[in-house]
């Protein structure tokens, strides 16, 4: 099964639509860009999105027409972005099915704070699973087929980092602080250490991984 891009943008200025991808990207966000409405809409029947991040003033299409399409699809998740700021343009938008709006110019960390408490909001699941593996995050306790399978504290976070991102490449890094924290002082090859006990634990053969993958150079991925 192909993964579902997170965030599709539409969004006809090239600079802000480049500039928000960047910073999505930083936050280990995988994007695709479209610049008009229908191509908003080809885009989005194909390949779908976790995300859709809708401008309103759009070549051809606007906005709202293709918010009122995509809502007539599915229940993806809408956020408009628009330099409309009169009352009845923000409630045309949420009556059509948009889940929040956000005047021009707007701030990135209060942009990145409204997407990621839409990711949380609709994304954030207590259980986890791939196949004959599941992973309970309230109970904290990984199961494989009939199997319950004991892991360390930080070897639970890490695999639970590592399947909510399934698909993603994420840098050493990147998951050294956020298991470990950048105030740690643990050493960054503790993170090997770890991705090779839970190899060992769910790969069939751990010396040739099916599942948690080495990505050379950047980190690891999982599958």
């Amino acid at each position: 099964m192909v993964e579902l891009t997170d965030i599709l943008i539409v969004e006809d200025n090239k600079e802000l639509a480049e500039l928000l991808c960047d910073f999505l990207n930083a936050e280990h966000y995988s994007v695709t860009v479209a610049k008009s409405g229908e191509e908003a809409l080809s885009l989005y029947e194909g390949e779908g999105a976790k995300l859709v991040i809708l401008d309103i003033m759009l070549p051809g299409m606007d906005g709202f027409a293709v918010c009122k399409k995509i809502r007539e699809a599915g229940n993806t998740p809408i956020l408009i972005v628009s330099a409309k700021t009169a009352k009845e343009d923000k409630l045309n938008g949420l009556v059509l099915g948009a889940d929040d709006y956000i005047e021009k110019p707007y701030d990135i960390d209060l942009m990145l704070a409204k997407i990621d408490g839409i990711f949380k909001r609709r994304y954030a699941l207590d259980t986890l699973t791939d196949g004959d593996l599941v992973l309970n995050k309230a109970a904290r306790t990984l199961q494989k087929g009939s199997s319950l399978i004991e892991l360390r504290a930080k070897e639970f976070d890490l695999l639970a980092l590592l399947m909510q991102n399934k698909g993603r490449a994420l840098d050493k890094g990147y998951i050294f602080e956020r298991i470990w924290g950048s105030e740690s002082f643990s050493e960054p090859q503790t993170l090997t250490v770890h991705i090779k006990w839970l190899r060992e634990k769910i790969e069939e053969d751990p010396k040739h991984p099916q599942k948690i993958l080495t990505v050379w150079g950047v980190g690891y991925r999982y599958l």
